[in-house]
């Protein structure tokens, strides 16, 4: 299934059913009245968060999406049905923009969440409606409510628990494929990946969500190669593990470039838990791995982990890093909430 985070679709509430101007007529009634039903209102533009999705991929082949209109009333009191709603399923994690591609409409976070994106127009009342005691037989009805349309842009940014982030080449896919079932491409060329992979990570009785993030180079936040649409990919990550080619002469340029990159999308990004980690240790010699090692570590100013993907060296401990981060993130949110409350309120 290709994968695809972005998409601009049309949508359009349904028409509401106009009203019916109608009167009775049955033998030996002389002044039947009038009896026209009302129009159904027009069906709505409902978005929803299901289970079993991961991508937009459903919006690249249909990109209008209208709802039904009202049933029109009719004689004899029959009052017009509901038109049929329209409903857009959409995965975990998918946030509704309107066209400018700024404005937030909506987020969803969990599989369940329901949203009536536009409202049908109502019906229009029949004749019967508007029979008062001095207008005993009107001869006019409402039209149907029109419905509303818009354009709306749908963008998603994947929920995992950590994310793999570094240049193209880093060895984020070969990593991601050593501590998971994950089946990224693997090859030794730049931009390998060009969409972001998911992997389940068990370790013990714990498991937590991966994604390898394809690469970024200089000017991502501003579209250049594969451009920023990826970096919003990590926004809902807690924990970041920062790969750092240790085949690469300049190190210190690598590690740069990504911070950069991070600190220009979103400060909040870049304040988020970082796991640096110097990566294919298997090709190095001990005096290059330590020289490099101390060089991160004088500019990062933290804890420098090193680690080879291809034959699975430190990975283990780097996983339980990240359990932990996870785990502290989890306690400072819920003390947080607790605070929150107040101990005083009372119904």
């Amino acid at each position: 299934m290709k994968f695809l985070d972005q998409a601009k679709v049309y949508v359009r509430s349904g028409d509401g059913g106009g009203g019916s101007v109608s009167f009775l007529r049955e033998k030996f009634v002389e002044f039947g009245g009038p009896n026209g039903g009302n129009g159904g209102r027009g069906g709505d533009v409902i978005v929803t968060c299901v289970d079993g999705l991961n991508t937009l991929i459903d919006y690249r082949y249909q990109q209008h999406f209208k709802a039904a209109t009202g049933t029109h009333g009719m004689g004899k009191d029959r009052h017009g049905a509901k038109g049929a709603d329209t409903i857009l399923k959409v995965p975990v994690g998918t946030q509704i923009f309107e066209d400018d591609n700024e404005t937030l409409i909506a987020d969803f976070t969990a599989v369940g969440q329901t949203l009536t994106l536009l409202s049908g127009g109502n019906g229009g009342f029949g004749n019967a409606y508007f029979k008062t005691s001095s207008n005993q037989a009107p001869r006019h009805a409402n039209p149907g409510q029109e419905g509303v349309e818009k354009w709306i842009w749908l963008r998603l940014k994947l929920i995992a628990d950590a994310g793999l982030v570094g240049l193209p080449n880093a060895g984020k896919s070969t990593f991601l494929a050593a501590v998971s079932a994950a089946k990224p491409k693997i090859a030794d060329y730049p931009f390998t990946t060009l969409h972001p992979n998911l992997g389940v990570v068990s370790l013990g009785e714990r498991d937590f969500v991966l994604a390898d993030i394809p690469g970024l180079i200089e000017g991502a936040h501003e579209g250049a190669g594969i451009g920023d649409r990826f970096l919003g990919h990590v926004e809902r990550c807690a924990v970041l593990i920062h790969l750092i080619d240790g085949t690469q002469e300049d190190i210190k340029t690598a590690y740069k470039t990504i911070r950069g990159e991070l600190f220009a999308y979103d400060e909040a990004l870049a304040e988020k838990p970082e796991i640096l980690v110097l990566n294919k240790i298997d090709a190095l010699a001990d005096d290059e791995i330590k020289d490099k090692v101390k060089v991160l570590k004088r500019l990062s100013k933290a804890e420098v982990m090193t680690a080879s993907g291809a034959t699975g060296k430190n990975v283990e401990a780097i996983l339980y890093r990240v359990i932990s981060i996870l785990d502290e993130t989890k306690r400072e949110a819920a003390e947080a909430a607790r605070n929150q409350i107040d101990p005083h309120w009372a119904p």
